[in-house]
């Protein structure tokens, strides 16, 4: 007769043990892992399913276009869906792609070299780690991130990583200045004056995240960001070209496929609640088809 004994699972020891690996899920990764461990598994009630895909709007922010129409454009998709997405934006697609491309170097570093920036002290002006809330989500999230406040007080160029520095200042740079603008029409697509936003301090800071999602082995079990809103006042998010980024309406997930140079602009928890109750905060996850390249 054959006993078969079950390893009794527990969970705050197999999440320490995760975290002081410091390697992330990068790490699991290049450890050849075929199953991915249990504190991943989303929850049996937890569900993705999505209708086809469907086109929030995009708005065209280049020189000649009628400022008024894309206020109006900007007011009905920020009631409708607390998405939109914006393109001729001012930012070179090189800068984009260069971005991206620096994400994925600091991420594909020698697991050595990055320990020296995993941490979950984030007043460091460089913080690098695996899901900021890993002890207390239900599930982690199949990701690595870093991330820095890039302003009212920006790292010394010296205390980021040589592998993504440069871009990420001229990311900030660029993005900093497109926020300028967005709150600018924003503040009109509510009727206000252009500068109200920007007098309220909704342009003060800059928070930089570059989210990493290695090839998953059993991406049906997990997801890259489980479903949250954004408790800023803007997100300004770059998407690669695998997609998976998914945006809940209408009681169902949908996906919004990436456009090539374009931003998807996420409206936040705080300007939501400042006093604009017409404005809809979107929930959002990044779903398996992101994980599995």
């Amino acid at each position: 007769m054959e006993i078969v004994r079950e390893t009794k699972y527990n969970r705050a020891e197999e999440l320490k043990s995760f975290d002081e690996t410091k390697a992330g899920v990068k790490g699991l990764v290049d450890s050849g892992v075929e199953k991915i461990p249990r504190i991943f598994h989303l929850p049996k009630e937890y569900s993705t399913n999505t209708t086809a895909n469907f086109d929030i709007p995009v708005i065209d922010l280049g020189q000649g276009v009628d400022q008024k129409e894309s206020v109006e454009k900007i007011r009905h998709a920020s009631e409708k869906y607390g998405f939109f997405q914006v393109v001729n934006h001012g930012i070179p697609v090189c800068v984009l792609e260069e971005m991206l491309c620096g994400i994925r170097r600091f991420n594909e570093l020698d697991a050595e070299a990055k320990k020296l920036y995993y941490t979950r002290d984030v007043t460091r002006k460089f913080v690098y780690n695996s899901n900021f809330d890993l002890y207390s989500a239900p599930a982690a999230n199949w990701r690595d991130t870093f991330f820095s406040y890039m302003a009212p007080n920006p790292p010394k160029p010296q205390e980021l990583p040589a592998s993504c520095r440069d871009i990420q200042i001229e990311y900030s740079r660029h993005v900093m200045s497109l926020g300028f603008r967005l709150f600018g029409l924003l503040s009109e697509a509510l009727g206000l004056e252009s500068s109200r936003l920007f007098e309220m301090g909704c342009t003060d800071g800059l928070t930089f995240l570059g989210h990493y999602y290695p090839a998953c082995p059993q991406p049906e079990l997990t997801l890259g960001a489980s479903k949250h809103t954004d408790d800023g006042f803007l997100t300004v998010l770059l998407q690669d070209q695998i997609g998976g980024l998914q945006v809940f309406l209408d009681n169902m997930w949908i996906d919004i496929p990436p456009v090539h140079g374009a931003l998807v602009i996420n409206i936040g928890d705080l300007l939501q609640v400042c006093r604009f109750t017409s404005i809809f905060c979107g929930s959002f996850c990044v779903a398996k088809k992101q994980i599995n390249n």
